[in-house]
């Protein structure tokens, strides 16, 4: 197929905080050296920051590094970590845990409570403003290879295709991106990403990567129940000891309140919702009375990585790398991965730079997993590296304590004491025969502080073209009906929190087929992670579709 080519030094994969990062150190490296540096961002949303979600508390480490004057410049951080505090909850009650027992890690003192989608927002204009060209609504569909099999750029999703594989009149080709690097900034469980790790044997000899899954709703709620720079974490109900999770509740300006419930992907129970976990967190007393007389005006949802350091793929492949939530850096336990894609989003720039800048070209940017060995980015990450594994392996209780200690014992320098490093098992294979689980009865939405799927995608802004090939395809059209329901009782249903999958039945209820409702799909990944047969597989839609987030 013919198609229009474009050419750059440097083509960046993905609009959040670590390809935006990536971008602007690039073109401040080239500034400095006065070396003219054409550098590109692709973006699938249909602006930068319509699919970011996050929490989010970020801590500016990053941000103080990249773009000291960050304040000057008006960046959207605006309300400081004023209070920090962790529930342990019953179904009614709640036990405060002093600050003081936990480790120092946890503490947000410094940290800002932001939307994260406001910031790539304005990370973008900075990056323009030093000449990046950023291109959002354009999905980067697949990799460009070399006779060698490096990588050499992208080629864009093509736009006009009909659900039956015609061309319709508004049919147009996808483009070339071609680049001497490039580098993968997609966030979690990227589609490019996933394939990348496939063809270079990325994860050879590395624990497999676990998600969870972020359920997040923003509210505005009355003036008296709002504690602007109030940071409130949860563990326990309504999970059970099996089941790693908890709640966030973070206090932003014009009494706005983020509130969301994270579920980690390695549950057991195929009847668990997390969704429907989110909407009973908000019926515990305490958060029940936080949200009386506000109203709810955003919704998302977006899985998060949770492997830790041991399952940090090999980051650099021929001709790119890796960055960012694309190869999963997040600090579980802090429950903060931002400041982590964007310091890797940077070292990884000054990697490509120094390539371009000697004259090379297609090869592999190994000092860039030298400068994140070498950085406090891998310093951050192994101080938590048991965190997550030990809650899997001991249960909430046992396993909350053991990590404590060993965070403790780090941060007392006492690290050699714990030198080993806890495996886990892919997220996939953690789920149980439905014969072998308790069904879970979710109450009723009443549409006041508890809500429905459809409900909650309609405040999400989520749009598709309806009449373009199925973003969500199978890789066997028989497993859903033969394995999924048979024998999980169809967990697809439950684990996506947009009703995207449906188990319908024609003439009588043994005549049962699946239902793609993929317009409702919110990008979050989680069918992608979770199928226990991995027969999904989420590949790019037509560009600028999914979610559309004013501020999340």
């Amino acid at each position: 197929m013919e198609r229009e080519s474009m050419e750059f030094d440097v083509v960046i994969v993905g609009g959040g905080p670590a390809g935006l990062s990536a971008a602007i150190r690039l073109k401040q490296l080239a500034a400095e050296k006065e070396h003219d540096l054409a550098v590109c961002v692709l973006e699938k949303g249909s602006e930068i920051g319509a699919h970011i979600l996050s929490g989010a508390v970020i801590d500016p480490i990053a941000l103080d590094e990249l773009l000291p004057d960050w304040k000057e410049k008006g960046a959207p951080l605006h309300t400081e970590v004023s209070e920090n505090t962790h529930w342990m909850l019953s179904e009614k009650g709640r036990m405060k845990l002093p600050h003081i027992l936990l480790p120092p890690l946890m503490s947000n003192k410094g940290n800002y409570i932001v939307s994260l989608g406001n910031v790539c927002r304005w990370l973008a204009e900075q990056a323009e403003a030093l000449g990046v060209e950023i291109y959002p609504g354009f999905p980067a569909a697949e990799m460009i290879y070399g006779a060698d099999g490096q990588v050499k750029g992208v080629i864009t999703g093509d736009m006009g295709i009909a659900r039956d594989g015609s061309h319709k009149d508004t049919y147009m080709p996808g483009m070339e991106l071609r680049a001497k690097y490039t580098l993968i900034a997609e966030g979690v469980r990227g589609s490019l990403a996933k394939g990348l790790v496939e063809k270079f044997n990325l994860q050879q000899d590395l624990e497999p990567q676990t998600y969870g899954i972020g359920i997040k709703e923003l509210w505005e709620v009355s003036p008296e129940q709002h504690k602007p720079g109030h940071v409130i974490h949860t563990q326990g109900w309504p999970l059970d000891s099996k089941t790693v999770g908890g709640g966030f509740i973070y206090h932003l300006e014009d009494n706005q309140v983020a509130i969301g419930f994270v579920v980690g992907l390695d549950y057991e129970n195929p009847y668990l919702s997390p969704f429907d976990e989110m909407q009973r967190f908000k019926t515990h007393p305490e958060i029940a009375k936080m949200l009386t007389g506000g109203r709810r005006i955003a919704y998302g949802a977006r899985a998060i990585n949770e492997g830790g350091l041991q399952s940090i793929p090999k980051l650099t492949f021929p001709g790119g790398a890796l960055i960012g939530c694309a190869a999963g850096f997040v600090n579980v336990p802090r429950i903060k991965g931002t400041h982590n894609a964007m310091k890797t989003g940077m070292l990884a720039a000054e990697a490509a730079f120094e390539a371009v800048n000697a004259g090379r070209q297609y090869d592999e940017l190994v000092d860039y997993t030298d400068g994140f060995r070498a950085s406090w980015v891998y310093e951050d990450l192994y101080r938590v590296r048991n965190a997550k594994p030990s809650i899997h392996k001991f249960g909430a209780i046992w396993g909350t304590l053991y990590s404590g200690a060993d965070m403790w014992l780090h941060n007392l320098r006492l690290g050699f004491l714990v030198p080993w490093t806890f495996s886990h098992d892919p997220d996939h294979k953690c789920l149980k025969p439905a014969a072998e689980c308790e069904k879970i009865e979710y109450p009723k939405p009443d549409g006041v502080l508890t809500f429905d799927k459809l409900s909650s995608v309609y405040l999400s802004n989520t749009n598709h073209e309806e009449d373009q090939p199925v973003h969500l395809t199978l890789k066997d059209d028989s497993v859903p009906v033969e394995i999924n329901y048979a024998m999980y009782a169809g967990p697809e249903v439950r684990f996506c929190p947009a009703g995207v999958y449906e188990y319908v039945s024609e003439n009588n209820a043994a005549d049962v087929r699946l239902q793609i409702n993929a317009q409702n799909c919110v990008h979050c990944k989680t069918c992608d992670i979770k199928d226990p047969t991995q027969n999904i597989n989420w590949v790019t839609p037509e560009g600028g579709g999914g979610p559309n987030y004013p501020n999340m």
